[in-house]
């Protein structure tokens, strides 16, 4: 992909018109030459207003015999964007940005590890950096892929309740309250955005729960990304509004 911003390479070059989206991880594709595809659909959400039927969708492929698909739903298309719903790309996409110094607030930290257990606890957050020049508290790093936004430039998660989402609040600001940093960042999946925020009317505990975590000390980041046939690409920082 061409950009100054780092990228995640894919092919995703089979194109269709979605007919349905079902059982959550599965999707039904029509082809231009009319044939049906059933492809994975790798996003565990409601992909609230990115299933509706003939939307234009995307494909990757993939010929492992292992496979009982050979192709993953990547993207949706609304309007002139295509909206990655593929939330499997996001930490590979954002532990780039990260090495590369690319994400606004998170530069400079020589260790990178990915997929740690949070202490005293059965969860694990998406990245734990360490080893700042300036800094020497470990810095927790939870990723959320965000693909909704009902009246763009506004992103909004989640899509659906997640009590999954309100625990790792819970979690980051356990970890401030013992003196060490943590981040959520919001990985908005669509080029049509500047801002992302809670959607309250979705779930509203979540929106609490993002709050009190931003007032225990927990910072809330968002970058967004472009995403395209040949791959995914952070372009900007963005606003957060609590």
């Amino acid at each position: 992909m061409s950009g100054a911003g780092p990228a995640l390479p894919f092919s995703a070059e089979l194109e269709g018109r979605l007919l349905r989206r079902y059982k959550r991880f599965f999707a039904d594709v029509e082809l231009e030459d009319g044939s049906v595809v059933t492809a994975h659909c790798p996003n565990p959400g409601s992909m609230r207003g990115l299933n509706r039927e003939g939307l234009r969708v995307r494909c990757s492929s993939n010929d492992d015999p292992k496979r009982k698909l050979r192709h993953s739903l990547e993207m949706v298309r609304i309007g002139r964007i295509w909206v990655g719903v593929n939330t499997a790309r996001a930490n590979p996409l954002v532990a780039k940005g990260l090495a590369a110094g690319a994400i606004p607030g998170l530069e400079g930290y020589a260790e990178i590890r990915p997929e740690v257990r949070v202490p005293d606890s059965k969860s694990r957050l998406d990245f734990r950096l360490s080893q700042h020049p300036d800094d020497a508290r470990p810095c927790w790093v939870e990723v959320k892929s965000v693909t909704l936004a009902e009246e763009p430039p506004l992103a909004l998660f989640p899509d659906s309740v997640t009590s999954r989402g309100r625990r790792h609040a819970e979690e980051l600001g356990d970890l401030v309250k013992g003196g060490e940093r943590a981040v959520l960042l919001f990985l908005v999946q669509r080029a049509d955005c500047d801002a992302v925020a809670p959607a309250e009317h979705i779930d509203p505990d979540y929106a609490a729960a993002l709050r009190e975590a931003a007032a225990r000390g927990v910072e809330v980041k968002a970058v967004r990304a472009r995403v395209g046939a040949r791959g995914i690409r952070l372009e900007t920082g963005l606003t957060v509004r609590l």
